[in-house]
């Protein structure tokens, strides 16, 4: 391997990746470093990549086979009582051309994929024998020199770099390190994702969830299947299996004394979830780390001499309600990140004024923008009326509605009026109101 690399890239997921595609296209020489045995190997994660970042760097990605699941022209999102469900549904032939506004991945198989397209980018540019992908590989230390990062070490190894890029994720150990992050994000700031596979045919899942082709369901759930901790679940089709799983606040979670996989059980016995998954077998289940998409949990900075922050390491999520976004969130900072990279090389400067050019980047693309825009929804969504009073009043309202008795039937007014008294109040329902017409 070369001494001195233009880039150095700590992590394999999407961020680093990402980054890596970039460099390779620009002609740039870069190691990347991911501590497990293959891209994707530890990462848990899995769900819906948003946005049209993927075709950019897989040009005609969904001509292949491999990568991703299924493309999304179908959005559900539930409300929840214990025994009831209330559903606002959504499906467009609008989303049934490519490229896709949203695939869904499991995240070992697509990491391995775009890391594959890595490789194949690799032999493309003027670099094919001095970039690399050097897998399960432990980064121990960021090395700096007078305040500048300039490598990294793994073990006795030391590997030099004009700039590194720490795409390592959630627990950014080295991002601490160099004094870009706190010793301790804030619990609040932090939430679990746990999900099961559930391995189902193919074609039961297609009957089951009216899917043609590759095309699929995303389903969000508010209120009783998080058992009244702060937080909300999901459902993601993939190719002959079930994504299903919750994003559970870690304070709220730790405070009402109740652990994530038993939230997750009562959550697959609901009436509702028990006849999406009936007949499937679980074949994974995994637990992850999470950013709750408080702008607050970004790190005092996303570069400094040398380095940039990218992906999950940076606190880069953003869930407002109809969609979590982090996967791009991640492919657009990778990106966004390698560019900046390049445009250092080209003129010879890797300093933080150079690099600033990052966070410049980032304010004026989506992904700050929209972390900024909504963050009036994201403290929203973590109100206490949110997963317990307001989808309790859906579903009582819903009861009523479609209840056919043999009796006078009240009209719909009387029947939301005797809903809100049994669940909240009109002040109560008027000011979560205004909250949400200023948050959307």
């Amino acid at each position: 391997m070369e001494d001195k690399f233009d880039v150095i890239i700590v992590g394999g997921g999407i961020a680093g990746l990402s980054a890596a595609m970039t460099l390779a296209r620009g002609n740039a020489k870069f190691l990347l470093i991911e501590r497990g045995e293959f891209c994707g190997a530890k990462n848990v994660s899995g769900g819906v990549l948003w946005g049209n970042d993927l075709a950019k760097l897989v040009p005609k990605y969904w001509k292949e086979e491999g990568g991703y699941e299924r493309f999304v022209n179908h959005r559900r999102l539930t409300f929840m009582d214990d025994q009831s469900a209330f559903s606002v549904d959504f499906k467009s032939a609008h989303f049934d051309a490519p490229p896709y506004t949203g695939v869904t991945v499991l995240r070992s198989v697509f990491d391995a994929w775009l890391a594959g397209k890595v490789q194949e980018a690799i032999e493309s540019s003027e670099h094919p024998d001095e970039s690399f992908l050097a897998t399960d590989i432990l980064v121990e230390e960021v090395l700096q020199e007078n305040g500048k990062v300039i490598g990294i070490r793994a073990g006795e190894e030391r590997f030099y770099a004009d700039c590194v890029i720490l795409a390592e994720g959630v627990n950014n150990l080295l991002t601490r390190q160099i004094g870009l992050e706190k010793a301790y994000v804030p619990v609040d700031h932090m939430a679990i994702g746990v999900k099961e596979v559930l391995k189902l045919d193919a074609s039961r899942l297609q009957d089951r969830f009216q899917l043609t082709g590759r095309s699929g369901l995303t389903n969000e759930f508010v209120g009783a299947c998080s058992e009244g901790v702060e937080g909300g679940g999901f459902l993601y089709t993939n190719s002959d299996s079930i994504s299903l799983g919750l994003v559970l606040g870690l304070k709220d979670l730790k405070e009402k004394e109740k652990t994530p996989y038993d939230v997750l059980n009562t959550f697959k016995q609901h009436p509702a979830v028990a006849a999406m998954i009936h007949g499937a077998e679980t074949v994974e289940y995994s637990a992850h780390a999470v950013s709750t998409g408080d702008i607050k949990a970004l790190p005092s900075e996303l570069y400094k001499d040398g380095v940039l922050i990218a992906g999950e390491a940076a606190h880069l999520l953003l869930n407002a309600g109809k969609a979590i976004q982090g996967m791009d969130f991640a492919m657009r900072s990778g990106i966004l990140a390698a560019e900046t990279a390049i445009e250092g090389k080209k003129a010879g400067d890797f300093s933080s004024s150079m690099l600033k050019n990052y966070r410049t980047a980032l304010e004026n693309s989506y992904v700050l923008k929209d972390m900024r825009s909504f963050q009036d929804a994201v403290h929203l969504l973590h109100q206490q009326e949110m997963f317990s009073a307001i989808p309790n009043m859906i579903c009582d309202f819903g009861r009523q509605f479609f209840t056919i008795s043999g009796e006078p039937t009240p009209k719909a007014s009387k029947m939301m009026q005797a809903s809100i008294k049994r669940h909240s109040s009109y002040w109560d329902l008027v000011k979560l109101g205004l909250k949400g017409a200023k948050s959307l």
